[in-house]
């Protein structure tokens, strides 16, 4: 600790505001309250504060931190990570040293590449730790010593001045630093905690919240909360019970728990027939049969095993992950780019995302009752705005650092002529002398300055402040409290400002009203039209009052719709209607971190999928609980730390680009999983029929290639040309599986036409060379169907990158380059042999036509991929799929169908009936002008008749 000096008080008065703030909660406990009647000049002793420090703990926010190691192990967890790693044993256990080592490759460098990618991108700082002030001043011992601020505790005495942050919730004294009683206030910056535009103004009794800035005036208080129990400890708390498994996780499980289960079903049966059904070789002990019914089992596993899923998924993501940094947009959590592109909800923080954060002059009121005889601007008409703004601009103090006067200041030396050319250094004003000013007084409720006209030598008084005392002042006027009480239906926050007109300077007339407002950032109404036609509801959320909520939705063309955020722990009303109101509102007003939380948890029990912006500490929680959590430029560490994605650039403009491009890494990843299950069920249907019914199948070394080289050569769809959606995406596992099990089972066809006619029609032996080298033609069917099974289902991915036809949107070169040159290194290598990848020579004949033939199989397993989904619907989902919850939610959607076409048709026969309406009064008034019209021009007849 290090003594300082007792500041003198301080003689600065305080600016003008509104009533003492209401507190959002200070529920102290009746034990905790017993320890906050400190002395305030003495406050507490050493052993004092050893005691509470001991109770209460450190006034900072508990760390929480993943293990390393532990986090990197978990990327080996998963239903596609075990069934790698069972292959992977399997082929240790029999000595298959070659696929041993290039299945735990693939392990690890999917591990890697998951690991590095998302520790990278990860925040390194503590948010909410940070947001503490580090030093503070506190009385301790009868003196004020600095101190720092994790050793405050509950009953401390702190001294609070102008740019302090604030260390601890605290109660104000109302006295100030040395002692002094103060009838004063503080006025306080909170914005980041409850998202309020203004500083609010605070007195005696009243909470300052943790994190709080001071931004006018110095007051003693005393320590009420610290820590996790603090308002933003409290957040904090929201933040560390929202630790939920992220949407892109669920899905990628799913497909992986469904090619585990098929897989598992197959290799079981297969294993049971090729022991005891159909063994290879009947005269073998049960031992060698059981050894070689595991080979071909390990073989199936590793032909169904998706190899390249979660290494091709990760490398997209990364891939999208660094062309959004380019266009600002920073992204934390790998996953969120799948699940941005989801999102049908935007929950947006109003102050400070949509707004400026800052109050801006509006369009003003203006008396027309400009004095005729001596109108300081010497013209005798009514009053201009440049009158109003230069009027105030006499009132106001130089430097102020009120959110009000700075505003106003800043208007006028924008649109005041002669205040143009000066600076905010500079405080004479051209032909004008101030003589007098008198600051704000809380009881007066104005500010006043005295004014010489050089021009002239005349002195005039000019006034601003509340609006009814300028309207008293002036002896009343209609038409300004008409004014005043139009900017407030609006959410306006209105000053009245009036001058003398009489040599004795007591007799005023009105100038106008100013109307401040908290402007909309000039990108956002565009913005939110934006994500409007990407089919993306934006919802405001704000802690102001609900009517500046209407207001800034209307400036910014959305829906007028803002509900009372204090509706929705309304312990009356059931959750379903609850989630209703939520679902139909355009936005909410007056919230605090539980209830933006509360929003959030609710549009997320509907089913949506929920996006959450946001700058402040206040938007923490509800950034964590989000399916993307989006902190925008200027956030606090809080913000940034639970958020998955940083916006870098002022505004939600960039949020578009990122939706847009969101989409297309999506389109690429689910292309690539349509592709992969449909090549998965042709390897399984094909190997498990093979093997039960021929004995056949590919060498391991073959099967690998193919896995391993195509998945490869994949990779590039990561930078592929997509086609975006101009709705939210969604997985459709049931589309996605249906669509799946048909190309895979005509796939599953193809390969056995390609069987049957080189084993039947041209005589190649299912013999592979290793067992009979001396056969002509051993191993030549094995590298037939190899190059079939490599070629064919990927060429598919030309067809499935697309919801459409495949010519509908050019693949990239680079993609189009990567997947040939794996097919025609296939070819080479089949036409000319590879004995040490157990590869038959097989000739140009069978090479060439085998790769013509997949080419053109493709682009007929086009026209069925398009003919499935476009008759697809959720009413075929539930038929395929009937589920309780389903068939729920196709009535449910039944009900609302016909309900909207109801309420359609009944539009449509009023507006009928209003057109008949006007057609007929039109053609009335035409009849009753027709003698006026015929004495006029042709072309008045002509328009009539």
């Amino acid at each position: 600790m290090t003594e300082e000096k007792a500041p003198a008080p301080s003689k600065t008065p305080l600016k003008m505001e509104e009533a003492v703030h209401v507190e959002v909660a200070d529920n102290i406990p009746p034990d905790l309250e017993a320890l906050l009647h400190t002395e305030p000049l003495q406050g507490l002793t050493d052993a004092e504060v050893a005691e509470r420090l001991a109770k209460f703990g450190p006034n900072e926010i508990p760390e929480t931190k993943t293990n390393p190691l532990l986090k990197f192990l978990s990327y080996f967890l998963g239903p596609i990570s075990y069934l790698l790693e069972i292959a992977c044993i399997l082929s240790g256990a029999f000595e298959d040293w070659i696929d041993f080592g290039i299945l735990l490759a693939v392990l690890i460098i999917n591990a890697c590449i998951g690991f590095f990618e998302e520790a990278r991108a990860e925040s390194a700082l503590d948010a909410l730790k940070n947001t503490l002030a580090l030093k503070s001043r506190s009385w301790r011992n009868g003196k004020l010593v600095e101190v720092e601020s994790s050793l405050l505790v509950p009953g401390d005495i702190i001294a609070l001045r102008l740019g302090d942050i604030i260390p601890a919730d605290c109660r104000l004294l109302g006295i100030g630093v040395t002692g002094e009683i103060t009838e004063g206030t503080l006025q306080i910056d909170q914005s980041a905690l409850t998202g309020e535009s203004l500083p609010v103004q605070k007195g005696k009794g009243s909470t300052a919240y943790s994190s709080a800035i001071v931004k006018q005036g110095q007051m003693l208080a005393v320590v009420t909360k610290t820590g996790i129990h603090t308002y933003i400890g409290r957040a904090a708390n929201l933040i560390s019970i929202t630790a939920e498994e992220g949407h892109f996780q669920k899905i990628i499980g799913a497909i992986g728990n469904f090619l585990v289960v098929v897989t598992c079903v197959m290799a079981i049966i297969l294993f049971f027939i090729r022991t005891w059904g159909v063994p290879a070789k009947p005269n073998d002990s049960v031992g060698n049969r059981v050894k070689a019914a595991l080979l071909e089992v390990l073989v199936l596993t590793i032909a169904a095993i998706p190899v390249g899923l979660p290494t091709i998924m990760s490398v997209t993501m990364a891939v999208g992950a660094s062309q959004l940094a380019k266009k600002q947009v920073i992204v934390k959590r790998l996953t969120a780019i799948e699940e941005l592109a989801s999102v049908s909800i935007l929950c947006s923080d109003k102050t400070g995302t949509l707004t400026m954060n800052q109050l801006s002059f509006d369009v003003p009121y203006l008396s027309n009752k400009g004095n005729t005889t001596d109108n300081f601007a010497g013209t005798g008409v009514p009053y201009s705005e440049q009158d109003l703004l230069l009027n105030s601009f006499f009132a106001s103090e130089p430097g102020a650092q009120d959110a009000i006067e700075s505003a106003i200041r800043a208007a006028a030396q924008n649109r005041v002529t002669i205040l143009k050319e000066r600076t905010e250094q500079d405080h004479n004003i051209p032909g004008y002398k101030v003589n007098n000013f008198i600051p704000f007084n809380p009881n007066s409720k104005y500010t006043e300055a005295t004014v010489t006209d050089l021009s002239t030598g005349k002195q005039f008084r000019t006034i601003k402040g509340a609006p009814q005392v300028i309207v008293r002042m002036v002896g009343g006027h209609d038409q300004a409290t008409q004014a005043v009480n139009d900017f407030a239906k609006r959410g306006l926050r209105a000053l009245g400002v009036a001058r003398s007109i009489d040599d004795a300077m007591t007799t005023f007339e009105m100038v106008g009203m100013i109307s401040l407002l908290d402007p909309p950032r000039p990108d956002s109404a565009h913005t939110i039209a934006e994500c409007n036609k990407l089919g993306v509801a934006v919802k405001m959320i704000t802690g102001d009052q609900q009517i500046i909520g209407k207001e800034v939705a209307h400036r910014l063309g959305m829906n007028r719709t803002i509900l009372d955020a204090h509706k929705l722990i309304d312990a009356s009303i059931d959750e379903e209607a609850l989630i209703d109101r939520c679902e139909k509102a355009d936005g909410f007003a007056q919230v605090i971190p539980e209830h933006k939380y509360r929003v959030v948890e609710l549009l997320q029990k509907r089913g949506y999928l929920v996006g959450m912006t946001g700058d402040g500490v206040n938007d923490a929680p509800a950034l964590k609980k989000a399916n993307v959590g989006i902190a925008v430029e200027g956030c606090t560490d809080a913000a940034r730390s639970a958020s998955d994605i940083v916006l870098l650039a002022s505004g939600l403009s960039t949020i578009v680009d990122g939706i847009k491009t969101s989409r297309a890494i999506f389109q690429r990843m689910r292309s690539y999983a349509l592709y992969r299950i449909a090549s998965t069920i042709h390897f399984l249907l094909f190997f498990f029929v093979s093997i039960c019914a021929y004995g056949f199948s590919l060498p391991p070394r073959l099967i690998i290639l193919i896995a391993v080289l195509n998945d490869a050569a994949t990779l590039v769809i990561s930078v592929d040309n997509a086609q975006i959606s101009y709705r939210p995406d969604k997985w459709r596992l049931g589309q996605l599986i249906t669509l799946s099990f048909v190309l895979g089972f005509l796939l599953m066809v193809i390969s056995w036409i390609h069987f049957f006619v080189a084993h039947y029609a041209f005589g190649y032996t299912i013999d592979s060379y290793d067992d009979y080298p001396d056969e002509p033609n051993a191993g030549v069917l094995q590298t037939i169907m190899y190059l079939q099974i490599s070629s064919c289902p990927h060429f598919v991915i030309f067809s499935t990158r697309l919801p459409g036809y495949f010519y509908e949107n050019a693949p990239s070169w680079v993609f189009i380059g990567c997947v040939a040159g794996v097919q025609i290194f296939a070819m080479f290598m089949s036409i000319f042999g590879v004995r040490g990848l157990d590869a038959t020579a097989i000739g140009w004949g069978w090479g060439v036509v085998v790769l013509l033939v997949s080419t053109v199989v493709f682009m007929l397993l086009d026209l069925v991929k398009v003919a499935i989904i476009r008759r697809w619907s959720f009413a075929l989902t539930v038929k395929l799929y009937p589920t309780k919850t389903r068939k729920a939610e196709l009535e449910a959607r039944t009900v609302k169908k016909i309900v909207k076409e109801r309420v359609y048709r009944n539009i449509e026969k009023a507006r009928k009936v209003l057109y008949m309406t006007m057609g007929l009064v039109s053609w009335k008034k035409a009849l009753e002008n027709r003698p006026k019209l015929l004495t006029g021009n042709m072309s008045n007849t002509v328009a009539i008749n």
